[in-house]
């Protein structure tokens, strides 16, 4: 987590809340303050000043224990190899082991051959020095992004990274910028980051926190609309993982009309967003909505961004789940269900790898829709003709 709750109560934090003189950690009042001095911030102040200050510590730890957590993770894909950035088994700086956190060499679904295979600091290493580059050249955005992709996205496959790669490379985005100022749009992207990464593993409301602090950044330093409803966006899903439906619902409406406002409805963003919006009426039972807004927005997505884009396959698990998991469904929605999960299941494996966990949510739905249609399929046995009850005597 980044420091938003105060380091003696865990209360939440004002972005002006007060701090240590020394170390900058932030605290509700004076009161906690003095009282975290006495139960042993007086003999660590010092250390955290050395390391950067409250933040910057904080950081550079948490980074260290989730490569560790990456690295123990991946051992059994890694076993034997070497980076493909820097061509040793252990890096010779930091000790750290390798991971493998994308697609490449598993395109058919099997962990095959070095590529993709890298040490965490290589990979934040690759993607800070691209970044820096962009910013030395004055690159335009569209360029300028592509090159911040490379924090969370391989620069091989150009696939996601996933599970604890992501976390750690979250954590190693956030130190890397974490002294920007405030007005620095890189400091919030890399909020941002961290964000995703702690959702990669599951880390919900530590995501939540730092989402909250992103928008509260975005407001009070005049973010534009699209950054400010990206933000949105990310809450929005947060919300829904953390089963807070309504407020889910509530705000990917109101994000998916602002994309639709802005950019149309073939935009990348506003197809995000209305795959977004369609699972939040699924989760509120709302079928018949959500089917409505899928059979609008598939056939954009392939037309605009192919059938193979990770958008395009979720809006089509969306539309997939909406139909076996509707109590009302005929047995044709079953068998369309079923039919649409089989080749979007193939067509992951094939694009994304069998160990994404796209992939593996695509193939678990696969199994529910096969098992509802079969449920529909077989008819109940009559219990009666099968002996099961007893008869029932004449009063």
């Amino acid at each position: 987590m980044i420091l938003t709750n105060c380091a003696a109560c865990a209360a939440p934090l004002a972005h002006n809340a007060p701090r240590c003189v020394r170390c900058k950690l932030r605290y509700c009042n004076a009161t906690c303050q003095h009282d975290h001095w006495r139960r042993g911030h007086k003999q660590m102040c010092k250390k955290i000043h050395r390391g950067g200050n409250a933040e910057q510590y904080h950081a550079d730890k948490k980074y260290k224990e989730a490569v560790a957590v990456a690295v123990e993770a991946c051992a059994d894909d890694t076993k034997g190899q070497t980076c493909y950035i820097c061509t040793e088994a252990v890096h010779s700086r930091t000790g750290e082991g390798l991971v493998r956190g994308c697609a490449c060499g598993d395109r058919d679904g099997v962990a095959s051959g070095t590529t993709g295979i890298a040490h965490v600091s290589c990979l934040a290493e690759q993607a800070k020095i691209s970044v820096a580059e962009a910013e030395l050249n004055n690159l335009d955005w569209d360029a300028f992004n592509r090159r911040w992709r490379w924090w969370s996205d391989c620069s091989l496959c150009e696939q996601r990274y996933h599970g604890y790669v992501a976390c750690a490379l979250g954590w190693a985005c956030w130190k890397t910028y974490v002294g920007r100022p405030e007005t620095d749009q890189l400091r919030s992207a890399a909020m941002t980051q961290l964000a995703n990464g702690l959702a990669a593993v599951d880390l919900h409301t530590d995501a939540l926190a730092v989402e909250e602090a992103v928008l509260s950044l975005e407001r009070r330093c005049g973010g534009s609309e699209p950054s400010i409803l990206s933000v949105q966006s990310n809450l929005a899903v947060t919300y829904r993982r953390l089963g807070r439906l309504e407020e889910a619902h509530r705000t990917e409406r109101d994000v998916y009309s602002g994309w639709v406002r802005l950019h149309g409805e073939d935009h990348e963003l506003t197809l995000q967003a209305a795959g977004n919006y369609a699972t939040s009426l699924s989760e509120l039972q709302r079928f018949e909505e959500a089917r409505s807004l899928m059979r609008k927005s598939i056939p954009v997505a392939r037309r605009a961004l192919g059938e193979s884009n990770e958008i395009t396959l979720k809006m089509r698990w969306t539309y997939a789940d909406t139909l076996h998991e509707d109590p009302g469904a005929t047995l044709d929605e079953l068998r369309e269900a079923v039919t649409t999960l089989e080749d979007t299941a193939s067509t992951a494996r094939r694009v994304l790898g069998g160990a994404h966990p796209l992939t593996a949510s695509f193939e678990e739905s696969l199994r529910d829709a096969r098992a509802a249609l079969r449920a529909r399929e077989t008819p109940p046995t009559d219990a009666r003709e099968d002996g099961d009850l007893d008869e029932v005597e004449d009063a």
